[in-house]
C-alpha cells in the first residue's frame, strides 16, 4: 500500500539528462579542465569562468539569489515585484495580479550566483483553481558566479496565453518554485492572480 503523496510531488523537476546529482566540481577543478578541448573550452566560456571578478559574498552562503519577478505585456508597462525587500515574498499570495483573458505575456527573471556553477537552474509552476490544477516546467539553464563584469542575470520565459471566456475569468491560486539539478530549492512561493474581462 503506497503511502499518501507529498505536498511537493507536484513540484518535482524533471531531471536534466546526463546530470548525476551530487557530482558537481569546484569552480577550480573546471578551471583546470583540459584547455585543448574546443567545446569544453566554449562552455566554460559561456558560463564566463575565467572573465571577470566574482562578486560573491562570503557572508552569504546562498548559490542563486532571486531578485526580482517581472511580467511583460506589449504595449503596457512591465509589472516588476522586487524581492529584495525583507517580506517581498511573503506577501505575493495576498496580492494577486490582475491578467487580461487572452493576454500575451511573458515571464522574466533577475538573478545572481555566488560561489559555484548553478547547473540545471528550472523554474516550476503549479496553479490550481478549485480542484483543478496544472504543471509548467521552464528550464532556465547553468550559469557560472556572477561578476563585475556581469553582476546580474536575466532570463525571459517562453511567451504565454492567458485563458479566456467566461468560464476562465475569475481567481488562481500558485505555487512556485526555482530548483537546479541538485534539487536544490533556491526560492518557493506562493502566489494568485484574477483573470479578468479587462486589465482591471
Amino acid at each position: 500500500m503506497s503511502g499518501a503523496a507529498h505536498p511537493d510531488d507536484e513540484l518535482t523537476p524533471e531531471q536534466t539528462a546526463g546530470f548525476k546529482v551530487g557530482e558537481k566540481k569546484t569552480i577550480d577543478e573546471y578551471q583546470q579542465l583540459d584547455q585543448n578541448d574546443e567545446s569544453l573550452r566554449k562552455w566554460k566560456e559561456s558560463l564566463g569562468l575565467g572573465t571577470g571578478k566574482s562578486i560573491s559574498d562570503p557572508n552569504d552562503p546562498r548559490k542563486c539569489i532571486i531578485e526580482s519577478l517581472g511580467l511583460e505585456v506589449e504595449g503596457r508597462p512591465d509589472i516588476i515585484i522586487d524581492l529584495k525587500s525583507p517580506g517581498a515574498v511573503e506577501t505575493l499570495k495576498d496580492k494577486p495580479f490582475v491578467i487580461k483573458e487572452g493576454a500575451e505575456f511573458r515571464m522574466k527573471v533577475h538573478f545572481k550566483v555566488q560561489h559555484q556553477i548553478l547547473s540545471g537552474l528550472k523554474y516550476l509552476q503549479v496553479v490550481k483553481r478549485g480542484p483543478i490544477s496544472s504543471k509548467h516546467q521552464e528550464m532556465l539553464g547553468s550559469y557560472g558566479p556572477s561578476t563585475e563584469e556581469k553582476p546580474f542575470y536575466e532570463k525571459k520565459f517562453e511567451p504565454d496565453t492567458a485563458p479566456s471566456g467566461m468560464l476562465a475569468r475569475g481567481h488562481y491560486n500558485a505555487t512556485s518554485k526555482f530548483v537546479d539539478d541538485d534539487n536544490e530549492t533556491h526560492l518557493k512561493f506562493e502566489w494568485s492572480f484574477d483573470i479578468k474581462k479587462d486589465w482591471k
